[in-house]
């Protein structure tokens, strides 16, 4: 079966922030920085660097989530992932800045 885009988002140990996990194997907090998996393999080997984080004790509860590209914007699908990638849905001000979606495309 195939997937859609996904890419795996998890917590950061040492602070709990939500983090996504981008190229190199790295942890960052935008999703538009993420790593996406557009086949069921590279989902398999994201989740694999992500339960080795696990195993290093950088990062717990990694799973794949999906995505959805809009302009210049990745966006998690699902309202609960967006709350998690952008912050409080209670105040605006309390967000995190629209940057946090911006890929690295120019």
């Amino acid at each position: 079966m195939a997937t859609g885009s996904q890419v795996i988002t998890a917590n950061r140990l040492s602070d709990g922030r939500v983090v996504f996990l981008a190229d190199g194997g790295h942890w960052v907090e935008a999703v538009g920085r993420s790593r996406v998996a557009e086949s069921d393999e590279s989902a398999a080997a994201l989740t694999a660097v992500a339960e080795r984080a696990v195993a290093e004790r950088e990062v717990v509860a990694p799973y794949l989530i999906e995505v959805v590209r809009e302009g210049k914007r990745l966006l998690p699908r699902r309202y609960r992932e967006v709350i998690r990638a952008l912050g409080p849905s209670t105040h605006p001000e309390l967000g995190r800045p629209d940057s946090v979606t911006a890929t690295q495309q120019e």
